[in-house]
């Protein structure tokens, strides 16, 4: 039987209809989509908050399959449910507070795999250093989506190890797995048999481009400080036309986040690549994003952002079968084969110790987040005579841009094709439950102890506040007359009735004040084996709620340590 896993599901992160389309939403859309077509799964679990979101969950697999999924809700206070899938997916890396709610319960009972995005944020960087901090385990994963992701994660780990020795006297690690599993594509949806000649002839006509014109498409968010940069993606176009007895045309298609950006894109392109026809489409709308590979002949993306950790628009392109000329930069290197389904462009950047300021200015809040990403940008170069060579080559050369495409298409099938990627993650989640199953605990929960030292159980936690406590050999007895009107009026009061799940039921509350009645002034100890060994927890909190209703008093109990 193929591995489960549980959707760890907030909408935001799988939605791709908003204003600010985010790699990350396209990713987690796409995901979805394929592991509910390609995991053979008779069930998909979903993990959330509320009902409504469920129900948004199920109405987005109906949306993105074509048909209705069986699927099954593990409610947030239930976590021990996910033993039944056995694991936990989050489409995110941030998992700390999660492995910590598992402690509550069976470390063993499920595992917890993320996936990176971003590794350049504050928040993300912190949630590596959790790594060895949080309870994770063997049998956990933070799903690498590139070696250049998993490179990053290697070197904040092991400074952050240095770090942690030094304060732990050596004793620190971080047990869980980092594998390499890319992004996938949905191969077969984007042949668009039959419809790619169509497209091709409406898209070139409705922009006026020619049988022999040819079309460079870039596909994604358009920043010059958090995604690419294109100045050398302009200057390569322009060398190119200029050296070229063709028209070329740069299609970027893509969403821009405010109005002066959209106007430094347009202005730049008009400044630098005078030579080439600028071509601006929205890439949040959905028939864009579709069909506009079909009027391309050559793909492009000048990534040179740490904010980027794979890339998933090269795949796309290539999927299609469009040659790519991308830059040898973080996970763009794991996806394409230079010289066969495309061409890689050097880039440089600065050797470690000179960016010491630049971190300090973000971490100290003189810096957004989005201007720390544009400085390390402005020092990152791509060769923009490489850049210039590759366009040139593949605009001059059909069946160079031919064979790279048929390469290309045959290389995202093979090794990106959602079947394939799906098949890698159910083999992870199959051997992380070899180890779940073995391998020992790391600081396993103490006996009576608190699952989170900073989370602790507020009544141990401020156990010297009270002047006694209501412990076992705690003498109560119902007030005389209290367990009637007055029972039946107060506990309906919005004051004392807010939390009814930290009690007993109401119909077992008076079951369990006839029975009081009936044995009269008793030990707690005698008064909980009136109700079932499952039920004693929820009835001793119920006890010392019905003594703050004046229902219950207490005739004798323990003093507090030290009172």
């Amino acid at each position: 039987m193929r591995s489960s896993a549980a959707i760890y599901y907030h909408p935001e992160g799988f939605d791709t209809s908003g204003s600010k389309l985010m790699g990350r939403q396209a990713a987690g859309e796409a995901f979805l989509k394929a592991y509910a077509e390609n995991g053979g799964m008779a069930t998909l679990y979903c993990y959330c908050k509320s009902e409504a979101m469920f129900t948004d969950f199920k109405e987005r697999l109906a949306t993105l399959t074509g048909a209705q999924q069986t699927a099954q809700w593990i409610p947030h206070q239930n976590p021990n449910d996910l033993a039944k899938p056995g694991c936990l997916f989050v489409p995110g890396p941030n998992t700390a507070d999660l492995v910590w709610q598992r402690r509550h319960f069976d470390a063993r009972g499920y595992s917890v795999c993320g996936v990176t995005h971003t590794t350049a944020s504050e928040g993300i960087m912190d949630s590596i250093g959790d790594l060895m901090v949080a309870p994770y385990q063997s049998w956990d994963a933070v799903i690498c989506t590139s070696e250049a992701v998993r490179e990053t994660y290697r070197q904040v780990l092991e400074e952050w190890g240095e770090y942690l020795n030094e304060r732990t006297r050596g004793l620190a690690n971080a047990p869980i797995q980092l594998p390499v599993i890319p992004l996938g594509v949905d191969c077969a949806g984007l042949k668009a048999e039959g419809k790619a000649p169509r497209w091709r002839q409406e898209w070139r006509a409705r922009h006026d481009i020619g049988e022999d014109d040819i079309v460079v498409l870039f596909m994604g968010r358009l920043s010059y400080h958090a995604k690419a940069h294109p100045l050398p993606m302009y200057l390569g176009l322009e060398n190119a036309a200029r050296e070229s007895k063709r028209k070329i045309h740069l299609i970027q298609a893509g969403w821009f986040a405010n109005d002066t950006i959209k106007k430094a894109f347009a202005e730049s392109a008009r400044t630098i690549c005078p030579s080439v026809n600028a071509i601006f489409l929205d890439g949040r709308d959905g028939n864009v994003r579709q069909s506009i590979w079909y009027a391309a002949d050559i793909f492009t993306s000048m990534s040179d952002n740490i904010q980027e950790t794979f890339g998933l628009t090269p795949l796309e392109a290539m999927a299609t079968g469009l040659p790519v000329v991308v830059t040898d930069w973080n996970g763009y290197r794991d996806t394409i084969v230079d010289g066969e389904t495309g061409i890689a462009i050097p880039t440089v950047s600065l050797p470690p110790g000179l960016g010491g300021d630049i971190a300090f200015r973000h971490a100290a809040g003189l810096d957004s987040y989005d201007r720390y990403l544009g400085h390390a940008s402005l020092c990152t170069s791509v060769d923009a005579g490489a850049c210039a060579k590759a366009f040139q080559r593949l605009i001059e050369d059909a069946d160079l841009r031919r064979r790279m495409g048929a390469a290309g298409q045959k290389h995202a099938a093979e090794k990106f094709d959602w079947p394939v990627v799906i098949a890698s993650y159910q083999a992870l989640w199959d051997a992380l439950a070899a180890r779940r199953r073995a391998a020992a605990i790391i600081a396993p929960r103490p006996e009576g102890g608190s699952a989170h030292p900073l989370r602790s159980d507020p009544f141990a936690l401020f156990a010297g506040y009270p002047t006694a406590v209501l412990d076992g050999k705690a003498r109560i007895a119902l007030n005389p007359g209290a367990a009637g009107s007055w029972f039946k009026a107060i506990r309906q009061n919005p004051i004392v009735s807010f939390a009814p799940y930290l009690f007993l039921p109401g119909e077992e509350t008076d079951n369990l004040l006839a029975k009081m009645g009936e044995a009269g002034e008793s030990e707690v100890d005698a008064v909980l084996k009136l109700v079932p060994a499952e039920s004693r927890g929820l009835a001793h909190r119920t006890l010392a709620w019905l003594t703050k209703l004046n229902v219950v008093r207490v005739v004798s109990a323990r003093k507090r340590a030290g009172g």
